[in-house]
């Protein structure tokens, strides 16, 4: 079996510029997944790694965290209306001509969703090969709210209604949901060979984290996640 792990990180950044390399307690966050990435290799057979990227500070930082790369994310893939499919599938093309083999398994690490372990990798990874039928497997955290019982949006008449209309009258009996964090992805060969364009499919598998996990999308979120780290909050070894 050959696994391509792969990190995307692009240069602009509406809500946190530069977060793919700001330093988050100290270490630039792309680092956080590197190390993940070789950690995984590391008790894995015939993984490889490629950073996929448009900005050469990122290949930079990479690069000095040990990961060297060769490939650059075309222009057409490097802005804010291209999806995360295509940029992956671009990914696995460019990396199976090179070294000349296709790659069974792709596992992408969000670099912008960092508190994930390797017992959440290893045990997704293990969820996803004991289904036959399942094409990926994504991670997901215990919601804040559920939209069968307190996620509203505007209603045609003016007024508001649930997103998901039920006969639940309270938090508990309402049906149990889950909030993807963004942290990982497996994906099977087959997912990209049948043109899925979403993560979520009917062949899809979730995996729960049991500990805080979040995506930083807002300089709020990075000093929340500054805080946790520097104050040793989160129970985990990054």
């Amino acid at each position: 079996m050959n696994i391509l792990i792969t990190l995307c990180g692009r240069g602009g950044s509406k809500g946190i510029p530069g977060k793919n390399i700001k330093k988050l307690n100290g270490v630039p966050l792309l680092a956080y997944s590197i190390k993940h990435a070789k950690e995984f290799a590391s008790i894995h057979d015939n993984v490889d790694i490629l950073l996929s990227t448009d900005d050469s500070a990122i290949k930079e930082v990479a690069f000095s965290f040990g990961l060297e790369t060769d490939y650059i994310r075309p222009d057409y893939l490097a802005n804010d209306t291209v999806g995360k499919i295509d940029v992956l599938k671009d990914a696995i093309k460019f990396q199976e001509s090179k070294n000349s083999k296709k790659y069974d398994i792709l596992l992408d690490l969000d670099v912008t969703s960092p508190l994930r372990t390797q017992k959440d990798l290893n045990e997704g990874f293990i969820k996803l090969l004991a289904d036959d039928k399942a094409i990926n497997l994504f991670s997901v955290s215990k919601p804040h709210k559920n939209p069968y019982f307190n996620v509203v949006e505007d209603a045609d008449n003016g007024y508001c209604k649930l997103v998901c209309p039920s006969d639940t009258r309270s938090r508990q009996t309402a049906p149990q949901v889950f909030d993807m964090n963004a942290s990982f992805y497996f994906y099977r060969r087959t997912f990209f060979e049948n043109g899925c364009k979403s993560a979520i499919t009917e062949r899809s598998l979730y995996y729960v984290m049991d500990h805080i996990c979040f995506d930083l999308d807002e300089p709020l979120d990075f000093d929340m996640m500054e805080y946790l780290l520097a104050s040793d909050k989160l129970g985990m070894n990054l």
